[in-house]
């Protein structure tokens, strides 16, 4: 079913709605009122690439625009393009993925954009043949996403490594959900191949995106709610006990782990350690590898209890 004498499904419209208020009902006042969340504007940036994505796709190409079909097929393929370049770019940026940094800032560019300026704004912007700048346009991108979608899975497997040593409940459903939910990306250079149903390519790339989103607001809220706990566990009691500074020079820590060391007693998670010593997080997972290592431990609870230790 089309809307409004349009090439747009109605399931493609009822997508952009839904992200469209997504993004200005929620994600806009939660930014103003924090601004510093550099997180969030991120994450924003990826909703609207996504509502341009759709809008472009669901509405072109129309051959009773004044724009010609070919500028518009550029257009409409750039859109889709540029989504998925940027998506390794938002696992790392706003999630933290510190593994993906080379394919964020180089191997993305490099095997997404640079087939598309080749294949769509040369060579099908030149000689009109749609069919060729699919088939080899479409080569590059389609092997490359096999191994981003590799990467991004191992960084996924990570962190939810990472959230166990910190004492973060870790939901093995919530693990499947997020392969489940990246999948879809590899699929966009075949559909854009394939040329498949317009509602088929939009719900496939945009549930995956919005599964992702629900399962990764879940886990910051129950993270929020343990460094609360944590926080208000330590309220009433001095900084440091005098058993901890005594335990905490045993075992020969840096000042900066050191540093380390008091705020994951306070309760910070590793995303806010990070951010507050201005450092990455492989930085900061390297310190942490360290003290477990002088200390002989594996977990952050083990840490503490034997730093606490009378």
């Amino acid at each position: 079913m089309l809307v409004f004498g349009s090439e747009m499904h109605l399931v493609t419209f009822v997508v952009i709605v839904l992200e469209f208020g997504m993004l200005v009902f929620y994600q806009l006042p939660h930014y103003f009122v924090k601004p510093e969340d550099k997180s969030r504007l991120w994450y924003m940036l990826l909703l609207i690439l996504l509502i341009i994505y759709n809008t472009a796709g669901g509405l072109m190409p129309d051959d009773s625009w004044e724009l010609s079909v070919v500028v518009q097929n550029v257009l409409a393929y750039g859109a889709g393009f540029l989504v998925a370049a940027y998506f390794p770019f938002f696992f790392y940026r706003c999630l933290r993925y510190e593994s993906l940094r080379l394919h964020a800032l180089l191997w993305s560019p490099l095997c997404i954009l640079c087939p598309f300026v080749v294949f769509f704004v040369g060579h099908y912007a030149v000689t009109g043949d749609l069919g060729v700048a699919t088939s080899y346009g479409m080569l590059v991108p389609f092997v490359y996403s096999v191994w981003v979608l590799y990467a991004i899975l191992d960084a996924i497997r990570m962190r939810f490594r990472e959230d166990e040593l910190d004492g973060i409940e870790v939901v093995r459903f919530e693990a499947i959900l997020l392969y489940c939910a990246v999948t879809p990306w590899v699929l966009m250079s075949i559909f854009a191949f394939l040329r498949v149903e317009q509602w088929i390519e939009v719900l496939c790339t945009n549930l995956g995106f919005l599964v992702t989103t629900v399962v990764f607001m879940s886990r910051s809220v129950k993270q929020e709610r343990e460094n609360h706990r944590q926080r208000m566990a330590l309220e009433n009691r001095p900084s440091f006990s005098e058993a901890f500074e005594r335990n905490v020079h045993l075992y020969g820590f840096t000042p900066r782990e050191l540093e380390v060391v008091r705020l994951t007693r306070q309760g910070y998670s590793r995303t806010e350690m990070a951010d507050m010593l201005c450092i990455s997080m492989g930085t900061l997972g390297k310190h942490i590898q360290f003290i477990h290592e002088k200390a002989e431990v594996s977990t952050r609870q083990q840490l503490m209890a034997k730093l606490e230790m009378p």
